[in-house]
């Protein structure tokens, strides 16, 4: 009868449940509960900290992932990477001394000056003369080099080149595809740890120079000798391995990436120090990929044979071809710098609130400067000053929206979406200070005063 009189059968256990705690009691029951919440923000520091730091290390593996499968995809990209290489003297330098040194290798001196020691001696020259033809093979050599090599120089160095090398370019793009993936193909191929460029179109054109100037050995340039060497490495298998892999993750590592930091950010006891965790571990991990490019670029110089490629040509090919991934990384470095400034700044240090307070009377004072002209943002001002989280959280998210939708961003580009969010930011809290400003009761000349628009008043 108890029980149910209590409205329940435990009822004799809840009849003091209502009483006060005493002193004692509320000591241990605040213990527990602070122990409990130690241990609650230790688990998801914890977990965040271990997803952050997976995505650190994942970063720089999504960077080489995208532009690898950036450069496998589009066409237009890869023309783009390898079209500056056209008008790169050391380039230009290689190709030139390439076929000039094979259209002379083509032509026998000796064989041309035994054929004038021979018309000398049936024209009756003095045999000292006869004798002494065959000091006319370097000099003749000579002027052979000096105008064959000329004429190509003329073709390689044209308005035309550019077109034709992005032509043969773009022709060759299905091959290089073939050569991440282990095969050859027709015009770009990897085969003893080299892979080479085959120049064709342009050495066509050379031949067609050379054969209207009358250089007929021209049109006996080998297959061979049409292709330069852009990448020689005994490691090409392997980096072709690597390459296969970040292609199938490059559409989906990068997504992986982002989901991790944003959970990781969401998991910390504080987003703050969570997205400043963040930005510094992956600027950190960009600076490491921007170290190992260093690194890789000279272990490579070093390891090309100075008779395959001149070392000023291949530093110029490398250079060319990582050029994208090196902007990459700068971007995401850049990002990295911004993500970790906005969280000091939003936080509670001396200069954050300094910044921020500055930045106040900033606005404050030119919305006042803009009530004295007559202009005031009435309602609107308000709703944005009520607002000001919500707004701020829109401008910011576009500016981030604006940066995933572009293509291919640089550090310039993060540059001017920031610029693009400040100015949008700044000139929201001055139309939020033109309207919380009204003209003060008191003052004789009816300027605006600095008080807060309360209630409207009848």
């Amino acid at each position: 009868m108890v029980a149910s009189a209590g409205g329940g059968s435990d009822g004799p256990a809840r009849s003091d449940d209502k009483r006060p705690l005493s002193v004692g009691e509320r000591a241990e029951y605040e213990r527990l509960r602070s122990a409990a919440a130690v241990r609650h923000d230790r688990l998801r520091t914890v977990g965040a900290s271990l997803l952050l730091l997976l995505a650190a290390v994942l970063a720089p593996l999504a960077v080489v992932a995208t532009w690898a499968d950036t450069t496998i995809s589009d066409t237009d990209r890869y023309v783009d990477t390898v079209a500056p290489l056209a008008t790169d003297p050391a380039v230009q330098n290689l190709v030139i001394d390439r076929l000039t040194g094979r259209v002379v290798s083509n032509v026998n001196v000796d064989q041309v000056t035994a054929s004038l020691a021979g018309v000398l001696a049936r024209n009756g020259a003095p045999p000292a003369v006869v004798d002494h033809a065959d000091a006319l093979a370097g000099a003749l050599k000579t002027a052979l080099t000096s105008a064959v090599h000329q004429v190509v120089e003329g073709v390689v160095t044209s308005d035309q080149f550019p077109l034709v090398w992005e032509n043969a370019n773009r022709r060759a793009h299905a091959a290089v595809v073939k050569v991440l993936t282990g095969k050859g193909g027709s015009a770009v191929q990897a085969k003893d740890n080299t892979i080479v460029l085959d120049i064709g179109p342009v050495v066509d054109s050379v031949q067609k120079r050379l054969a209207d100037a009358g250089f007929e050995k021209a049109n006996k340039i080998p297959d061979v000798d049409r292709q330069i060497v852009l990448l020689r490495t005994d490691k090409l298998s392997k980096a072709q391995d690597a390459l296969r892999l970040l292609a199938v993750l490059g559409r989906w590592l990068p997504v992986a990436v982002v989901a991790l930091a944003a959970l990781g950010v969401w998991l910390a006891p504080s987003h703050r120090a969570g997205l400043m965790a963040t930005g510094i571990g992956i600027g950190v991990t960009m600076i490491v990929l921007l170290v190992g490019l260093a690194v890789m670029r000279q272990v490579y110089l070093d390891s090309v044979p100075s008779d395959t490629q001149p070392r000023d040509a291949a530093a110029a090919i490398y250079d060319t071809l990582v050029r994208f991934l090196r902007d990459s990384a700068l971007t995401w470095l850049t990002i990295a710098v911004i993500i970790v400034v906005a969280g000091y700044l939003y936080g509670p240090g001396r200069g954050a609130r300094a910044v921020r307070s500055g930045a106040a009377h900033a606005t404050g004072a030119v919305g006042r400067a803009a009530t004295r002209v007559g202009v005031r943002t009435g309602g609107a001002g308000r709703w944005l000053a009520r607002h000001r989280r919500l707004t701020s959280g829109i401008v910011i998210g576009a500016g981030a929206l604006a940066l995933a939708l572009w293509n291919s961003p640089t550090p310039s580009s993060v540059a001017l979406v920031l610029v693009v969010v400040l100015i949008t930011l700044a000139v929201l809290g001055v139309l939020a200070a033109a309207g919380t400003i009204r003209p003060g009761p008191g003052s004789p000349d009816g300027r605006p005063s600095d008080g807060v628009v309360g209630p409207p008043t009848t």
